[in-house]
């Protein structure tokens, strides 16, 4: 497995090399954000750890310009900033995972095992899911309704993938946290709340028949109701 850790912070570094030394990973290294970014678009990884306050190129803007040559390979941001905006500012970029210094070694294997397995599962599974006119393609990463094609970000689109493959049941907030962004569920949830209206304005808003539904108390079901 290949991984690229950018990461300007020497004791960050050599704690992650320490700790992944006997987990089959070959950890390539980049202490700027500038380097990262050139060494991500020379080189397939299997999965990127990016620390968002990078010397040259903020981390974020390095998760933005990798997205645009790479969509599938999982992101995992490791950062200071621990705030609902940085968390986000950070999905806003298409990340694909979330965690805060200081951190617990065991927890970021966790994490990346979890991002590893979900690749490996998304390859294996069926690749269409529908809902109404509502079709996901999981090969392709495209949404469309009622045959208009939908531009999702890589968070908005795990989000609806989460809910159409779960329709009809009710979802809590802290599921959701949990399986979209495997966060600690102590996390603050405005996140969920914040995603879910950004997929109701490309989802539903311009179509008679809502598919998401907020279950007061409980959480968010995705069901047709016609």
């Amino acid at each position: 497995m290949e991984l690229l850790l950018v990461e300007d912070e020497s004791s960050v570094i050599s704690l992650i090399q320490r700790g992944l030394k006997y987990e089959d990973f070959q950890i390539t290294v980049a202490m700027d954000g500038l380097s990262g970014l050139k060494i991500a678009s020379s080189k397939k990884f299997d999965l990127i750890i990016l620390d968002v306050m990078l010397p040259n190129m903020n981390g974020l803007d390095v998760c933005r310009q990798i997205r645009k040559f790479d969509t599938d390979v999982p992101i995992l941001i490791l950062t200071a900033l621990d705030q609902t905006e940085d968390v986000v500012e950070a999905f806003n970029r298409d990340a694909d995972d979330y965690m805060t210094k200081p951190f617990k070694l065991e927890e970021l294997k966790a994490r990346i095992h979890r991002q590893l397995r979900k690749v490996s599962n998304n390859n294996s599974t069926q690749h269409l899911i529908q809902l109404d006119d509502l079709i996901l393609d999981r090969s392709s990463k495209n949404v469309s309704r009622n045959g208009k094609p939908i531009i999702l970000t890589a968070t908005e689109f795990r989000l609806l993938e989460y809910m159409m493959v779960n329709r009809n049941k009710v979802i809590s907030r802290m599921d959701i946290l949990e399986a979209v962004w495997e966060m600690d569920v102590s996390m603050n949830t405005n996140v969920v709340d914040v995603y879910v209206n950004y997929l109701r304005k490309k989802i539903d808003k311009n179509f008679e028949n809502k598919l998401i539904h907020t279950v007061i108390g409980m959480g968010y079901v995705m069901r047709n109701e016609n």
